[in-house]
This record gives C-alpha cells, structure tokens and sequence, in this order.
C-alpha cells in the first residue's frame, strides 16, 4: 500500500462530520481526535511552528533549504467531512484492476453503484477504487487532500536532497458548512500564496466558484380545530409549498450545470402553526447572484401583502463569494499549477467549482488560493469513491509545484 493511502485509510476512520447545530469550533469532537493525530505526525517529521488551537486549526512549516529567497507556497486541506451523510465506522474497499463493470458496495442490501447511473467510473478500468461499503460517506472530501499533502511534506523531509523554498501547511474544521475560514489566520499562515487540494476528479484545476447565500424563510399560520377552521385556519405548510412552486423549477442543482446558478431547498420542515424552508442560493455571476437574492426577497414581500404582514420572513446570509476577482491578478500561481499537471502526466480541466472551498475565502482573506485535484468522486453519500492513481498523481503535483517554485 502506497504512503498516501495508507495515511488515506487510516485517517477516514475518524468521524470528522461537521454540524451546523452546535454553534462550535470545531463543531464536533471528532475533528479535533484528528488535528491531534495530524499535529503529531507533523511534530515526528520535524517541521517548524507546528500549532493546533483551540478552534482546531492546525498549521506548520517545511523550512526551506535554498541559498537564495523564492515565493513562500502553502498547501491547504480541511479535515472534516459533510454532515449530509454518515461518516462513523467508515468502512473502506478496494476494487483492484476494477473491471469497468457495476460495483456491488453492499451485498445484504443490495446496494449498487452502477455505471449507467455514473458513467465516469469507465474512465477507471484498470485501476484500483476505493468504495464505501454503501452504509457511509468515504471521506475523500477532503481527507485525502489532507492525506496529499501529509505525503508529499513527509516525502520532502525524507529527501532533503530535493531543494525547495518554504511550504506552510494548513488544516481546517468545518469547510463542509462554510465555517472553514472562519478563524484561520493568514497573517500567521505567512504563504505568498496557497492551494487547495480539495477538487474533484483528476485534472481538476480551478479559481473561479459561486458566489454563495444561504437563506431561511418562515412562515407563521394559525391552528383553529380543523371542525371549527372555516374562514379562520391559516394552514402554514400550504403558504410555504405555494411558495416554493413559485421559484424556477428548472433552475436547480439537479438541472444545471456549468456556469448556470440555482436555487437549492436543502430543508423543509413544519406544522399548522409554523413551517421553514432553508435554501441555498448560488450563481457564478455577481450581478446574477444579486438578482436571485432580491427575487426571494421580492417573493417575501409579495406573500405578506397575500397573507398579511408578518405571516413571511426572511433571514438571508451571505457565505462566500466567487475568487476569480482575487485570482486573475496573480494568474500566474494557477499557471504555475496547469504546468506542474504537465509535467506529471496529468491533462489539466481548468473548470469552475460549482460550489465552494475555503480557498474562495481565503483569497478574499488575501491568500490567493486557488484549487487542485483530490480525486474523488460523488462526495457527500453513499457512492463516494477515490482511485488510487489520482491520490498518487496528486502527491506528484503538489511537489513539482514546489520545485517549479524553487526555481522562480
């Protein structure tokens, strides 16, 4: 088993899973058994400055061993998982030489992953897939970014031989509900610039994401005893089904794609009395992504002057916003990463994330940080999986990154 994958296995066994309840950070214990795991691997390498605080976020330094100065670069990875899928008692399998054909994750439950549902996985014959066994998440979202970079950093220090500036490396908690930047302190990170090894299939290079909102709407209604309720029940769950037919039904995750923005209903819960919906609301375009916003909110205000005032509210916050501005005048970081691919033997897609990393954040921080390639693939569930090739090829670019760099 090669380096990365054995830290990869051993790290998914950690249940990381972020939640969006606890008002904490980390938001879950489990993030932190794991910053403390990779706080002491870091130590026994003998990097620099190694630190893990109290919100869980852990940085270092690979020192450099050049005679002359070059671009301090840093590698950035968060550690937890989504909380949209269990991630306990991860329970990763190997499918060697994988034969292009259905995978049968889990034979008592007859759960499938088949290739007419995800037809990318031909592009993997020949190779070797590590699945779930259908009961959990894998976790490659993003341990086996962190995974990535724990092996080329260990792989540095190993061969000193190898000539390189300085490399920060960055740990976050709670990326999956967009807390991940929250507390990180780019000041102290110290880098020029970063990446995050947190995309998706092999090739993947990006900068520019969505600009991101999350909006919660409530709707209040009044309970009468439905004998007696003629004329005077107000019934909060229709108000809010009649408001959601009245947003674009085709401008949704599951009918978009490329640049095209959406509305997301990630939540809906409710009674007689009182009903939420809590949606997500992405577009690439900031004009666009504004118009979105302003047409729930015209939509609120239309329902209260419906169903009277007060009867609709809306709560709308604004996550994080498309990187590409704080990018294109240090275009050359992203060059410098399509030209490590290369070299490598991996073709870069140079794409839009339709979604986000903390990378967005961070550039907005004023760490430019673009995103590279982890190698998974359908986070967030049951059909997660991650080749082993790709892990490998990721390892590769991150340190031809750093050699083209110690050589600027």
């Amino acid at each position: 088993m090669s380096a990365v994958i054995e830290k990869f296995i051993r790290y998914v066994k950690f249940d990381t899973q972020s939640d969006t309840e606890t008002g904490l950070t980390p938001s879950t214990p489990g993030q932190m058994f794991l910053a403390k795991e990779l706080t002491k691997e870091l130590e026994e390498m003998g990097l620099e400055n190694v630190s893990l605080d109290e919100n869980g976020y852990i940085m270092a330094v690979l020192a450099s061993n050049l005679d002359h100065e070059v671009p301090t670069v840093g590698f950035v990875a968060h550690m937890d998982t989504s909380p949209d899928f269990s991630g306990k008692h991860v329970k990763p399998q190997f499918w060697e030489n994988y034969d292009g054909g259905d995978i049968l994750l889990n034979e008592e439950k007859d759960i499938v992953m088949k290739v007419a549902d995800f037809p990318e996985l031909k592009k993997y014959k020949g190779q070797t897939i590590i699945t779930t066994n259908g009961n959990t998440l894998l976790g490659a979202d993003d341990k086996a970014g962190v995974a990535e970079i724990m092996t080329a950093i260990e792989y540095l220090t190993e061969h000193p031989e190898i000539k390189h500036g300085a490399v920060h490396i960055g740990f976050t908690p709670d990326e999956e509900i967009g807390k991940g930047a929250d507390f990180f302190n780019v000041k102290k990170f110290g880098a020029a610039f970063a990446y995050t090894m947190d995309g998706g299939e092999i090739g993947e290079l990006q900068y520019e994401n969505f600009n991101a909102a999350f909006a919660k709407i409530s709707f209040k209604g009044r309970n009468v005893h439905p004998g007696m309720a003629k004329d005077k029940m107000i019934n909060s769950m229709l108000i809010a089904n009649e408001f959601l037919t009245r947003l674009p039904e085709n401008e949704v995750p599951e009918k978009t794609e490329g640049y095209e923005g959406f509305y997301h209903l990630i939540s809906m819960a409710g009674n007689v009395e009182e009903s939420n919906l809590q949606y997500i609301i992405r577009d690439f375009d900031m004009h666009n992504y504004e118009a979105r916003k302003q047409f729930v909110q015209s939509l609120c205000d239309e329902f209260c002057k419906k169903y009277g005032e007060g009867s609709v509210s809306l709560e709308i916050t604004n996550q994080y916003y498309n990187m590409r501005e704080k990018i294109e005048p240090v275009k050359y970081i992203v060059d410098i990463a399509e030209e490590a691919m290369k070299q490598v033997g991996v073709e870069p897609m140079i794409i839009p994330i339709r979604g986000g990393t903390d990378g967005s954040r961070l550039s907005y921080m004023g760490l430019p940080c673009p995103n590279i390639f982890s190698g998974g693939h359908n986070f967030h569930g049951r059909f997660e999986y991650v080749p082993v090739e790709s892990m490998e090829k990721s390892v590769e670019v991150i340190l031809k990154i750093v050699e083209l760099i110690s050589k600027r």
